[in-house]
């Protein structure tokens, strides 16, 4: 499905990115770890079109992203649930919701869209009707992915979801993508709870100062020495 070949990128002088490869395959959940700065957003970026590579390809069913706009990636079928969910505090749920279907095909299939991820979370039916900034942050952060999913997505991109959330909600959310993922949706999880990330994925890469430091299976990368001491803490160290 994503190819990301080589990758480099910058801002300004600064080079956020080094030679990044990596690649998802369709029915994967794939983890991208890494330390706070080390290009994690900045590839996410590049993949939805929001900054451009300055060199290296990123290919979509092998066809390149070069010149095609982040609307039309969209369209394409990636969408990103961005870190801190970007919301809109006077709008509703089912407002957010509606904005995620602006795509034709999407739109097309609005109905039977807010269905499913009704589906997927009760809790937003009831709430259809609240403003956002009256919700609470997990009740948020299923709205920033509902609204992702109202694009009928064939990747989703997720940003630090757990970020802020008590740990009862990061297992409710992360088990949410479980689900998202046997309904036929790729994922590529950006995820601070490492130990939580790789249980959930198939496979997992490491990024390090821009550039990669590992890859493997998740229960791999678990069993890694430099993931244990860079990301698991000296508990699993002992394991």
């Amino acid at each position: 499905m994503l190819q990301v070949d080589n990758v480099e990128a910058s801002y300004g002088l600064f080079r956020a990115l080094s030679g990044v490869t990596l690649e998802i395959r369709a029915g994967e959940i794939v983890a991208l770890l890494g330390p706070n700065g080390a290009g994690k957003t900045t590839l996410i970026r590049c993949i939805a079109g929001l900054l451009r590579p300055r060199a290296g390809r990123i290919l979509w069913d092998g066809a390149s992203l070069a010149k095609v706009a982040a609307h039309r990636i969209v369209e394409r079928g990636i969408a990103v649930v961005p870190e801190g969910r970007r919301l809109f505090a006077t709008m509703t749920v089912e407002e957010h919701l509606d904005l995620g279907a602006f795509a034709p095909h999407a739109r097309a299939a609005r109905p039977q869209r807010l269905e499913e991820v009704y589906a997927i979370f009760p809790v937003l039916r009831e709430r259809r009707r609240q403003l956002v900034r009256s919700l609470s942050g997990g009740q948020q952060q299923m709205v920033a992915v509902g609204r992702a999913l109202m694009a009928a997505p064939r990747l989703l991109i997720l940003d630090e979801p757990s970020l802020g959330l008590a740990p009862r909600i990061v297992e409710s959310i992360l088990g949410v993508l479980g689900e998202i993922n046997r309904r036929g949706v790729s994922i590529l999880l950006v995820e601070q709870n490492v130990h939580a990330a790789l249980a959930l994925a198939h496979r997992g890469y490491i990024l390090e100062s821009g550039r990669m430091a590992g890859e493997g299976t998740g229960a791999a990368l678990m069993d890694d020495p430099h993931v244990k001491r860079a990301y698991l803490g000296p508990l699993a160290l002992r394991r």
